[in-house]
């Protein structure tokens, strides 16, 4: 138990009434508010494996999304179920999720809304569960429509704004077609074209765009953005994710600091 409001408590409490029965009031008025505040924390940290199953329902819609599951999104779950060493319980539970999942009738809004819970507020735990579902969006190279709809709609469910979608996209060697009309960020529809293969290179996926940037952004923005997102993607601050999830920060962490490195040598700055 922290014990800062019960002392803040019964300073002010005997600061206001110059009495102990003030002090022993505002002591029991700050335990209460430190019990609150606890108990609302304990509430935003995802549970252990209380994302399997909302989260491989998900992967189901996804795939089914454009009218079938193709062989390279059920080894992507199947890939996923290894990487996560889920036990016998946890597998069978992720693989009759994704079956739901992948039913005509599915609603994904409901398990998107299960994901924000357990997300809550740890936008650290956001840009992982994210990570996985574009691992299927992306399966069969450039995306769909519709599996970019409920890509944008986790994402937004999950405070996810559509430059850090774009980012996470490059990282997976995805990049922005700026021309393809796309409409609004997070439209029912999606649109079509949005998201396209890039001119793939030995030096990666674009820098900028890792980075959610343009490329005519000013060193000042450079740097504020790469620290925005170094922060919010370092493994020292994720806690409790699963293991492969922190695998995952652990290797965008490292993409962000290559992006931002070759910005630097590019632009001549430090």
């Amino acid at each position: 138990m922290n014990f800062t409001g019960i002392l803040i408590g019964a300073v002010l409490g005997m600061w206001l009434t110059h009495n102990l029965l003030g002090a022993l009031i505002g002591g029991a008025i700050g335990f209460m508010f430190d019990a609150s505040r606890q108990q609302s924390q304990r509430r935003r940290a995802p549970a252990q494996g209380g994302y399997i199953a909302p989260l491989f329902a998900l992967i189901g819609a996804v795939a089914k999304a454009d009218g079938r599951v193709s062989e390279a999104e059920i080894a992507i779950a199947e890939r996923l179920m290894v990487r996560m060493n889920l036990d016998q319980d946890d597998r069978a539970r992720a693989i009759d999720a994704f079956n739901q999942g992948k039913q005509p009738e599915f609603n994904a809004t409901e398990v998107i809304d299960d994901l924000r819970q357990w997300v809550g507020h740890r936008r650290d735990h956001a840009f992982p569960v994210i990570d996985v579902v574009i691992e299927t969006v992306l399966a069969e190279g450039t995306p769909s429509p519709e599996k970019m709809a409920i890509l944008r709609q986790l994402a937004f469910a999950l405070r996810v704004s559509d430059m850090e979608l774009m980012a996470l996209m490059a990282m997976k060697g995805y990049a922005w077609n700026g021309n393809a009309g796309q409409g609004r960020a997070y439209g029912g529809g999606g649109g079509r074209g949005g998201y396209v293969p890039p001119q793939r290179n030995t030096q990666g996926p674009d820098p900028y765009a890792v980075l959610g940037i343009q490329r005519d952004t000013d060193e000042r923005a450079i740097k504020r953005a790469y620290r925005k997102l170094i922060s919010e993607h370092h493994p020292d601050r994720l806690g409790d994710l699963p293991e492969d999830m922190r695998r995952r920060a652990e290797a965008r962490a490292s993409e962000i600091n290559a992006a931002y490195e070759r910005i630097k040598a590019e632009r001549g700055f430090k």
